[in-house]
């Protein structure tokens, strides 16, 4: 190696590859792949982006497929109402899916990063190739970049800005339509500006966000900022399958002569790994946290060694144990307990889904309300009731008093009517015969029943005279 090469291959890991040794900002101008992983990749991600946009105008049931209403602590998941009352559910959810992150991290490296991850698609698939259509090549790019401002620099950055901004404020339409629903976004489009300033403001703030990091921050995110891509290193062990280079096979680098023998390795130093890399490493340099794992170097690497006649995979998808010692891909004892894990919590939540109530009923008797004694030896209580309706429809409920004679009679209203998707409450008195009544605390069961069908028994409390 080079004196050059050598200071490299101490320090590269002293900083992150977006920031140069002068503590400067390293503005990376990746060059456009093309191979077999690339198209997979593009196939993905407008998989992705199509469903991302369209979820929002999804319906099931007249309710939106997926709705995240914080404002109103209302969320919608398959078209189904989750309340406050089924947080446990999300709770349970939200650990599933870091598992799942986990386990997948553990097998695969970052290929979620480089896949799916929102940053990734919409940086990679919507705004760099704005940028290619635009101003041309990464080549081009930095040439119109280092530039004086000529008019042809001038209309290609404000083009460029300006459908990055309008793609922005798409974007943050489409969070918002994930939160209050498509169809209050309508509505409000369609109200004059000056009844939501509030929400434009808020809509501008965030997409000067999205703008500023799409534009501007960009591989940053997921070299520094990410706390995923941060908790990678941890995650790793000898048997993670990660984008690596084969220095067995690869080194000692040497450039490639047509019809003379090979003495070195088969890596010729074309450095197309490192050109068309979003994040600006050298994979050749070992495993490293900014990889975000995307191929894009295993397609330019196979690119090179098909047009010299030499084998594919010299840049793949392998785990140290594999480039190390050529042992096969082992599912250890920690992926085995992370999996097992995944299992029972996904169980779990299933049987939680499938459980769930759609009317959940509280009642308890009015505090400071002492029994009162009735007409006919009965004895009367005082109760509130706070019924749940989770669905997207009114209805009736009846509540009935189980194993014991006795009378529910409503204060206020006729029947017990539930508003669709609130808390209906109500007052009631709950009368029983002295017959019924044996001590001074009765525990009673009260029915909630539905078109004759039991939905719920609630266990309370009735008070008597002392005995």
């Amino acid at each position: 190696m080079t004196e050059e090469e050598l200071l490299h291959a101490e320090t590269f890991r002293d900083r992150v590859s977006s920031v140069s040794a002068a503590g400067k900002r390293n503005w990376i101008y990746a060059f456009k792949p093309s191979g077999k992983f690339y198209r997979y990749r593009n196939i993905v991600s407008y998989i992705y982006l199509i469903v991302f946009f369209a979820m929002p105008f999804i319906r099931i049931n007249g309710n939106p497929f997926f709705l995240i209403n914080v404002i109103d602590s209302k969320f919608i998941l398959f078209g189904k109402i989750f309340w406050p009352q089924d947080f446990f559910i999300f709770a349970v959810g939200m650990i599933s899916f870091i598992v799942f992150i986990v386990l997948f991290t553990v097998i695969y490296g970052r290929l979620f990063c480089g896949w799916t991850c929102p940053q990734t698609v919409f940086l990679e698939f919507v705004f760099r190739k704005i940028e290619w259509w635009i101003e041309g090549s990464a080549s081009r790019q930095k040439t119109l970049h280092d530039g004086p401002w000529t008019m042809e620099k001038i209309w290609k950055k404000g083009i460029k800005h300006t459908l990055f901004l309008i793609v922005s404020f798409l974007i943050a339409h489409t969070f918002l339509a994930y939160i209050i629903g498509v169809h209050e976004v309508t509505k409000i489009i369609g109200e004059p500006l000056s009844q939501h300033i509030a929400l434009l403001a808020g809509l501008i703030v965030f997409t000067l966000l999205f703008y500023g990091v799409f534009a501007f921050v960009r591989e940053i995110v997921c070299t520094t900022i990410c706390p995923y891509g941060r908790l990678q290193g941890v995650m790793f062990d000898k048997d993670t399958m990660q984008i690596s280079y084969d220095y067995k096979r690869g080194e000692e680098r040497g450039k490639y002569k047509r019809n003379e023998p090979r003495t070195n390795g088969d890596c010729i130093d074309c450095k197309k790994c490192v050109v068309v890399c979003p994040t600006g490493i050298d994979i050749r340099d070992g495993v490293q946290m900014d990889c975000v794992g995307c191929t894009a170097c295993i397609d330019a690497c196979d690119e090179v060694m098909d047009k010299v006649g030499f084998p594919k995979g010299l840049i793949r998808y392998a785990s140290e144990n594999q480039i190390t010692n050529g042992t096969p891909f082992q599912f250890n004892t920690k992926m085995k307990a992370y999996t097992v894990l995944l299992f029972v919590l996904l169980s779990a939540m299933t049987v939680m889904i499938i459980t769930r109530k759609t009317v959940d009923t509280y009642i308890s008797r009015v505090s400071g309300q002492l029994f009162q004694e009735m007409e006919g030896d009965k004895i009367s209580n005082l109760f509130d009731a706070k019924i749940i309706n989770k669905t997207n429809k009114d209805f009736a409920v009846e509540l009935r008093i189980e194993d014991l004679q006795g009378e529910i009679k409503l204060v206020g209203a006729q029947e017990f009517m539930l508003k669709k998707e609130a808390i209906n409450e109500f007052t009631f008195f709950l009368e029983l015969p002295k017959t019924e009544i044996h001590n001074r605390s009765n525990k009673i069961s009260i029915g909630v029943y539905h078109d004759g069908k039991k939905i719920q028994t609630l266990k309370t409390k009735f008070l008597g005279p002392f005995m």
